[in-house]
């Protein structure tokens, strides 16, 4: 077998693979011995009918057929093994020859792994940067504190204005005639943060509760329903509860009502001491991040197509995913968003792309390194996901797997490499903070989430999808 391997664009090879004719004559043979037992053929035994006979049952056609499939797939594999190729994909095997009697001649384009040319990705000129916390920063944070910790208090005796806590009832109409979605019961809302169309809350600001206002309006132009962009309709509204946030004040008690603080300044002490913990680790982590860009914009890699398609794939299931944990569906999004499938994996592709080059680059920087895993650092990693996932056989399944233990081991790899670089560069400049690596898991000041509230046709795309 001649084997003639030419590199091709796109990180791939351009294999042409030429077979002896005997090889297709033994293949023949196997090819009607495999279809006699398969055909029941009057007068012969399964597996013993002569090619004559089988060619007559079946077809001359269906023999070389056969013959040719079998011959030509193994044929491809002794090809990849001979000249020591890792395909990232099948290949499509184009036939130039298929006759009796002469060589057989295939040709496939191989994707393969792509050649990583590293460039310079010590010798970087920036360091990292370092957040200075303040009293304002402090001061902030205690805010938001008290935000979380206010209480609601019925507003009685004056109008509504932007940051109260509102109930309305509304109905909507044009022409005289309700629309779908342009009416509400009861629509909770706080004034001011433009959650309904445009324009609507200011005619709320003013009123007491139990008072009613109408009012003409126009829906914007490129609101998502076809039907009301633009449009024109008149609203009547009723303000049926009114309350203001109180804020606690800020003071000992409120600094003790929070834990183990024996006041306030204790309070501001741990606040700014996490803050620059906080610091630390976001500084570690951007350093960390800019020599990742470093490295990758100093490499040279040609992309193969495969593994940017698999990258926007990964990508579109990340945001089914993050849609479903929203309780949206990926149809209702692309409605409000006005994108197909196609426009979805177009904006995804040069994420993707950049994605794809940073995994190569680091993969060939961690072997430049010398940076490898253990097989007990992969098991330990898989009896973690088994605490976290025992329950999701399918997802167990999966990091128990070759190709899950191979996805674990890869990215054990680039995050100890990140983490031996960002540790090598702070060793070659004592003079530099210490920069000790964080885990924080703690949910963010603002995680809380808030009632669920009902549809409503004033809602504009960003308001629906809170």
């Amino acid at each position: 077998m001649n084997v003639t391997v030419t590199p091709a664009p796109r990180s791939s090879l351009n294999v042409r693979v030429e077979v002896p004719p005997e090889r297709l004559d033994a293949a023949i043979s196997e090819a009607v011995r495999h279809l006699s037992q398969r055909t029941k053929i009057h007068g012969f035994r399964p597996g013993k009918a002569p090619r004559a006979v089988v060619e007559r049952a079946v077809g001359a056609d269906t023999v070389l057929e056969e013959a040719m499939d079998h011959l030509v797939q193994k044929a491809y594999r002794d090809a990849l093994v001979e000249q020591d190729i890792l395909p990232l994909t099948q290949a499509e095997v184009n036939v130039e020859q298929g006759v009796e009697g002469k060589p057989v001649i295939f040709t496939a384009v191989v994707q393969v792994r792509p050649e990583v040319v590293l460039g310079d990705y010590r010798n970087f000129n920036f360091k990292p940067e370092i957040e200075h916390i303040d009293d304002a920063k402090v001061a902030k944070v205690i805010e938001e504190l008290r935000d979380q910790n206010a209480t609601l208090a019925p507003v009685e005796d004056r109008g509504a204005r932007n940051g109260d806590y509102a109930v309305i009832g509304y109905t909507g109409t044009r022409d005289g005639v309700p629309f779908e979605g342009g009416s509400a019961e009861r629509m909770p809302l706080i004034l001011g943060e433009e959650r309904l169309i445009p324009g609507f809350e200011a005619h709320v600001v003013g009123l007491r509760p139990g008072e009613k206002t109408a009012f003409d309006i126009s829906f914007p132009d490129d609101y998502p329903e076809a039907e009301l962009a633009g449009k024109p309709a008149r609203f009547e509204v009723e303000l049926r509860e009114l309350r203001e946030k109180i804020l606690p004040a800020e003071d000992d008690d409120f600094a003790r009502s929070l834990g183990s603080f024996d006041d306030l300044k204790a309070l501001k002490v741990e606040i700014k001491a996490r803050l620059e913990r906080n610091a630390l680790d976001k500084a570690r982590h951007e350093f960390a991040d800019r020599i990742i860009e470093y490295a990758t914009a100093n490499a040279t890699v040609e992309l193969p197509d495969v593994l940017v398609d698999q990258e926007v794939e990964i990508m579109h299931d990340e945001l089914r995913g993050s849609l479903a944990r929203q309780g949206i569906d990926e149809a209702s999004y692309r409605k409000v968003t006005g994108k197909t499938e196609s426009d979805l994996h177009a904006d995804f592709k040069p994420r993707a792309e950049k994605r794809v080059k940073v995994l190569l680059v680091l993969s060939k920087v961690a072997e430049a390194e010398g940076l490898e895993i253990a097989d007990r650092d992969v098991d330990a990693e898989v009896a973690r996901a088994r605490e976290r996932y025992g329950s999701d056989r399918k997802t167990m399944a999966y990091f128990e797997s070759d190709r899950g233990r191979s996805f674990i081991r890869s990215t054990l790899r680039r995050s100890r490499l990140v983490e031996k670089l960002v540790d090598e560069w702070l060793a070659a400049h004592p003079e530099h903070p210490p920069l000790p690596h964080l885990e924080d898991d703690e949910p963010g000041a603002m995680s809380e989430q808030g009632d669920d509230e009902p549809e409503s046709a004033l809602l504009t795309p960003a308001g629906s999808a809170g």
